[in-house]
């Protein structure tokens, strides 16, 4: 009987301690990737999401977290670039051991990072990275802000009906955004009658766009379709004043970087873009402001705090496995939130839905056309 009674005593000890280990465990925080551009061309954009990212994750933790766990997310800066991004997901995924990269502000860097992502079946996230080509980035790859594919047929739409603009000259940067976005306006553009009369690429770090302007100038085109990010379109644009272009210039939504109208003023007036409309709430804009420290809310940044959001949902019905996280992202429905009214995603891991606005600058700031 003593010999019964000891193996008795050790396996209530062994199960004392498992239980206390997995109650132990069970207050960990869970770990989410982020990446975007914390430095260089676009990092107003980056900062302004990670902040969005920080007040999403404060929310969740005073909530409860995930099944009482906390949510923490180790953010990476990818410098809205290929190289980088590739360093940042390997990085979360290899050494941080991430489910989840909520990542990126940019299509480069996404489009860099989505085959590494997709081979060790880690979700990747996009909340503010809209080339065509993420939908055929993989199985684990996922988007809450839409295709250019929407913004480019709504941007063609509004210049041949609204404005009567039959002849588009097209700038762009080289890049997956910029090229994507040449693509799918050129094709959108002329399906609807309008004829593309000038095309030219610019690489990414140049800011000397006058020979480009140039040749829009003496083009006989009547507006031009500028698709540049932050440091190109300011200096594009400045050389456009300079230049004295009559035509009409029209962006997309790298635009809705506030840096740019900012440090253009005055010379940025008329120039008009495209971006996805957000619901932002009182509440939100409320934290935003101070968190930031400013009203400048980026768009980006509202799909990055739904971002979280959702991905805090499906994580409390799922749990921590990457697997689990995608096929249930595939039915997931989110509404409420301040991005889109309601998110689901198609067969591509993309919204099903898209609901475009226009914003025109004047005396440095960027407003909603009403």
């Amino acid at each position: 009987m003593g010999w019964a009674i000891g193996i008795v005593a050790v396996i209530l000890l062994v199960l004392l301690f498992n239980a206390g280990s997995q109650s132990s465990t069970s207050k960990e925080a869970i770990k989410i990737g982020f990446t975007g551009p914390l430095t260089g061309d676009l990092a107003n954009i980056g900062l302004n999401a990670k902040a969005a990212v920080e007040i999403a994750v404060e929310e969740v933790n005073a909530a409860g977290g995930i099944n009482g766990r906390p949510l923490s997310v180790i953010y990476e800066d990818d410098k809205c670039a290929g190289p980088e991004g590739v360093s940042a997901a390997n990085k979360l995924i290899n050494v941080d051991k991430v489910p989840v990269i909520l990542g990126s502000v940019c299509s480069p860097a996404l489009m860099a990072f989505a085959p590494i992502a997709e081979q060790n079946k880690v979700v990747a996230f996009g909340y503010c990275a809209t080339a065509p080509k993420i939908s055929e980035a993989g199985d684990y790859i996922f988007r809450d802000v839409p295709s250019d594919l929407f913004q480019a047929n709504f941007g063609a739409k509004y210049l041949y009906n609204t404005l009567g603009k039959r002849k588009a000259a097209i700038l762009y940067v080289n890049n997956d955004w910029g090229v994507g976005l040449h693509g799918a306006f050129k094709d959108a553009f002329s399906k609807i009658g309008g004829s593309v009369v000038l095309e030219e690429g610019y690489d990414p770090a140049s800011k000397d766009l006058r020979s480009q302007m140039a040749k829009v100038k003496n083009s006989s085109a009547d507006v031009l379709y500028f698709a540049g990010f932050t440091d190109g379109t300011i200096a594009g644009l400045k050389q456009a004043k300079t230049l004295k272009l009559t035509q009409t210039i029209f962006g997309a939504d790298a635009w809705d970087d506030t840096k740019i109208w900012s440090e253009l003023g005055s010379a940025g007036d008329g120039a008009m873009f495209t971006l996805v409309n957000t619901n932002s709430s009182d509440s939100f804009k409320a934290k935003m402001l101070e968190k930031i420290g400013n009203d400048s809310i980026i768009y980006c940044s509202n799909y990055a705090y739904d971002g979280i959001k959702l991905l805090s949902q499906v994580m409390s019905k799922v749990g921590t496995d990457s697997t689990k996280i995608k096929d249930a992202l595939y039915g997931t429905v989110y509404e409420g939130g301040v991005s889109s009214p309601k998110i689901q995603f198609d067969k591509n891991g993309d919204p099903t839905e898209a609901n475009y606005a226009i914003k025109v600058a004047k005396n440095g700031k960027a407003e909603l056309m009403k």
